[in-house]
């Protein structure tokens, strides 16, 4: 099969939803399947690369961040994507195409679509569904979303990475949406074997965005600056600034490392030298990062939100906390990092918990038990 993929960021440019469309890609290619994916282009990245047999076409969008796509840089990703991608359907065919994020990356996919006629599927990530991050898309959903149901209507197949995204889904475009939660290769995220490291060390990755509130998670850290910890944050973002300052202001510099926006192999040996994955997110969808991390078996301290749910089994691999209760937080984080024993056994758990109880590839109405949905 000859696969058309979209997606407006792609690695190591982006976050977890590029993350995911990589790993679907390159498993598409390690099946047999022709894969071509069409994504966007930032600095001096090369205009084309086959990365484990995946033909990688990135396209010049204007996009001038790796973490953040503004309006501009969605707009010209659509039209760089509509014009490159004519052009490379009329040579290849395709089959299908692959569309992830339902806004900008869908809006090429359905002209593409009309005047081709090749079918696409959808998968939704939270950002693209209106309700899904507030803080970074509730201002422009309002111009943009009478523009978005002929998208969702089109599609031959809309799938949702969670349980929640779906549910915003349906409650706002009347299609039928089915949910394939975001996993990883186990073999590819082995930690060997699990010790702890004296002193614990807490990993966050992430942008630095208000969503992902990581002036929240200074201050929760340091409302238990009289445990001894290392923290990692890994990322970058506009909210960078602040957070330095913030650590600085708790006098905690020297228990930060900040390595900035990273390569996902770097990624991977930060979780490998961790203890405890933080994540004390406003909204969430299925977050690659927190499924990254308990698969290298992290403990986890996460939002009570979204598809965090489906990762963490309180008071077995760690602890879920409603995302503006900072003292429940620095409560959770005090019970694993003041009991070595116990931060060892959420470690081991995680690990356990990462394997899927059997086979479960597609969900409709109803969303399985949450060790299930891993």
């Amino acid at each position: 099969m000859r696969i058309l993929v979209l997606i407006h960021e792609y690695p190591p440019i982006g976050g977890g939803g590029g993350r995911v469309a990589r790993d679907l890609c390159q498993g598409y290619a390690r099946m047999g399947h022709e894969v071509t994916v069409l994504t966007a282009r930032l600095g001096n990245q090369p205009a084309q690369e086959v990365e484990n047999g995946v033909r990688i076409i990135r396209l010049a969008s204007g996009r001038k961040e790796s973490f953040k796509a503004g309006l501009g840089a969605m707009f010209g990703y659509i039209l760089a994507a509509i014009w490159h991608g004519l052009k490379l359907i009329k040579q290849q065919r395709p089959d299908v195409i692959h569309v992830h994020f339902a806004v900008p990356s869908g809006a090429a996919a359905y002209v593409l679509s009309l005047i081709t006629k090749v079918p696409y599927v959808l998968t939704a990530h939270l950002g693209d569904v209106p309700g899904g991050v507030p803080d970074k898309t509730g201002g422009w959903f309002r111009w943009v979303k009478p523009f978005t149901p002929p998208i969702w209507k089109r599609a031959a197949a809309v799938v949702a990475v969670s349980e929640f995204t779906r549910s915003l889904a349906l409650a706002a475009y009347p299609v039928p949406v089915k949910v394939i939660f975001n996993g990883v290769d186990l073999a590819e995220y082995d930690p060997g074997a699990i010790q702890a490291n004296d002193p614990p060390r807490i990993i966050f990755a992430g942008r630095f965005v208000p969503q992902k509130n990581p002036l929240g998670l200074v201050r929760m850290l340091a409302d238990v600056q009289d445990l001894p910890w290392q923290c990692i944050m890994i990322g970058d973002g506009a909210l960078r600034p602040q957070v330095e300052a913030e650590i600085a202001a708790h006098g905690m510099s020297e228990r930060f490392t900040l390595p900035g926006w990273v390569a996902p192999e770097v990624v991977l040996e930060w979780y490998r030298k961790g203890d405890l994955f933080l994540m004390p997110s406003l909204s969430e969808g299925l977050p690659v990062a927190g499924v990254q991390a308990m698969a290298m078996g992290l403990a986890l301290v996460m939002s009570d939100i979204g598809g965090c749910v489906d990762l963490v089994e309180n008071g077995v691999n760690g602890w879920l906390v409603p995302p503006t209760d900072q003292p429940g937080f620095a409560t959770a984080l005090r019970s694993l990092l003041s009991d070595p024993a116990k931060l060892l056994s959420a470690r081991l758990a995680s690990r356990r918990l990462a394997r899927p109880a059997r086979a479960q590839p597609f969900y409709g109405d109803h969303a399985p038990a949450a060790r299930d949905q891993r």
